[in-house]
């Protein structure tokens, strides 16, 4: 079996045979080069225990390409950056009808662009509505009633649900990073896939909320659920 030295760089992947290039372009694209040199010869034995070396390089070319886009892939969606604030006079009404098209697998013609809206207190107009991808950054939502809403991909980050009824709802793959949901009620609520890095979680109801194990870990991780809730979620 023959055996190829390959060297390991941040952007660059290389061996003697064939080399794997990463560039990061603008707009978080990333474009990857891949060669696969001629043979060099290290003298005769080497020579021939590497006789198919060309095409193994082709080969190995390729799988490195396929390895370093997976390498690539968490700093491309790192880098992500959302689309420019909606100018439509009506966005923030657009929540009182939702976002119906693709649902729970979040797919949309436009986004769903409910940014720095406010519905504090809304205890009509949110009910039951699919806000699917719907994009909630610095959106107040303050004491509404959200029960049986579904939430699919929503990016929630530094929004406020403080007191906000989630009952029966469905919040799948949301990012409530940094957002506060002080006094927020989870009842009957399945809640799956959705995260909560450096959330205010203090006095949240979690009664009968169906989670998965490993995103109930997640969730017990943060410090801002007090006893009850604890006990109640069954945290270590």
């Amino acid at each position: 079996m023959a055996s190829l030295p390959v060297q390991f760089t941040r952007n660059h992947l290389s061996s003697p045979f064939f080399s794997v290039k990463l560039r990061h372009e603008p707009r978080s694209l990333v474009t990857v080069h891949c060669s696969a040199g001629e043979n060099r010869e290290n003298g005769e034995g080497f020579k021939k225990s590497l006789l198919p070396i060309k095409e193994l390089g082709s080969i190995a070319c390729a799988a490195l390409c396929a390895f370093t886009l997976t390498i690539a892939s968490p700093v491309i969606a790192a880098n992500q950056r959302l689309p420019p604030l909606s100018t439509e006079p009506d966005r923030c009404e657009k929540a009182f009808v939702g976002n119906t098209i693709g649902q729970a697998n979040g797919v949309y013609d436009k986004p769903l662009d409910l940014r720095f809206c406010d519905y504090t207190n809304d205890q009509t107009n949110l009910k039951g509505k699919t806000l699917s991808a719907a994009l909630m950054v610095g959106a107040k939502f303050d004491g509404a009633d959200m029960t049986e809403v579904v939430m699919s991909k929503a990016y929630a980050v530094e929004a406020s649900f403080k007191g906000v009824n989630f009952t029966n709802a469905v919040i799948d793959r949301v990012n409530f990073g940094k957002s506060n949901l002080k006094g927020a009620v989870f009842r009957n609520t399945v809640l799956s896939g959705s995260t909560f890095e450096e959330a205010n979680l203090e006095d949240v109801v979690f009664e009968d909320t169906i989670i998965g194990y490993i995103d109930l870990q997640k969730i017990c991780r943060n410090e801002s659920i007090n006893e009850e809730g604890r006990l109640v979620l069954g945290c270590r």
